[in-house]
């Protein structure tokens, strides 16, 4: 892969927006952590910090009878060292998600707010202690930084993406089959892809991360052309994953194609929901800023929300 010079994708406006916003804040009432964030070091023990409960496959040895005992329900002592949130961001770097990039069309590329989005992501967690990594995956992984809490590690993530420049198709069902045997303790996984993917295929790779217990949120980015095809006179088309060239008029087909366009985000957004994964969809020419500002807002009123329940 070829490095890219110039770029630079964390952004200090999304930084700034997004500092008061807890990403954690689902997977306080889900039991994978603790309302407040703590430091997992205290000398040379790993000290309690509170009760989750008890899970099928959690080692017994960890329960706490005593509280069995007053309420007959079974709860798994936490430890503090289990406080901190794993975060793993699964970054499309397919041919379609160059599309954006070029004179013709200004703004940023699907891959670069993608890109942004996860450098930014990363900077933000591990200001939090909390460990973040990065896979890059086309038809394969292509790369992966395992997640951690090491200040240098933020900087091998900007690095990655900087470099990487997208290629190839895209194939979740093989790479996410490999990843969850590599990614292990259950965490949250952040998957950052324009979606052009099998959907059975998808939701199926989906709810395998589930199944291993991890929180999961799909980011869907699309460029504002494939949401509201503004296109006019005769245009040629070519496709990015795939060897074909179409000439058409484009508004005889407008219709039918943002009708198209809508089924498959709505099925999307209907796989995760039933699967309980979070969906957003981003579109490229909305500041980042904002859609994930009102993201993580939605995050912490739905978690006050169970809280009062």
């Amino acid at each position: 892969m070829v490095a890219t010079e110039g770029k630079n994708y964390l952004d200090p406006l999304v930084l700034d927006k997004i500092k008061k916003l807890d990403v954690r804040a689902r997977l306080v009432v889900e039991g994978f952590m603790t309302g407040q964030h703590r430091s997992p070091y205290h000398g040379f023990a790993v000290e309690f910090a509170t009760h989750r409960e008890y899970s099928p496959g959690d080692e017994l040895r960890h329960l706490d009878w005593k509280v069995w005992s007053k309420t007959d329900r079974l709860y798994i002592k936490q430890y503090e060292e289990e406080t901190n949130l794993k975060c793993t961001m699964l970054l499309d770097c397919s041919k379609s998600m160059r599309y954006g990039s070029g004179v013709d069309r200004p703004g940023m590329s699907k891959f670069d707010y993608g890109a942004t989005l996860a450098a930014c992501m990363a900077h933000f967690m591990q200001q939090q202690q909390d460990a973040v990594g990065l896979v890059t995956f086309n038809t394969q992984i292509q790369r992966n930084l395992p997640a951690s809490t090491h200040p240098s590690h933020r900087k091998l993530i900007m690095h990655e993406l900087q470099q990487t420049e997208p290629d190839d198709k895209t194939d979740v069902g093989n790479v996410f089959r490999d990843l969850i045997q590599q990614i292990g303790k259950r965490g949250m996984v952040m998957l950052i892809s324009d979606l052009f993917v099998d959907l059975p295929t998808l939701e199926k790779s989906l709810q395998n991360f589930r199944h291993a217990r991890h929180e999961v949120v799909v980011f869907h980015v699309m460029h504002d052309d494939e949401l509201t095809f503004p296109f006019q006179d005769n245009t040629l088309f070519r496709g990015l994953e795939m060897d074909i060239d179409l000439h058409i008029e484009p508004r005889a087909l407008r219709k039918s194609y943002l009708e198209t366009v809508d089924r498959f985000r709505q099925a999307v957004r209907k796989a995760c929901s039933v699967n309980g994964i979070d969906y957003v969809l981003l579109n490229t020419k909305e500041p980042l800023d904002a859609a994930l500002s009102s993201y993580l807002a939605f995050r912490q009123r739905t978690s006050r929300m169970k809280h009062r329940f």
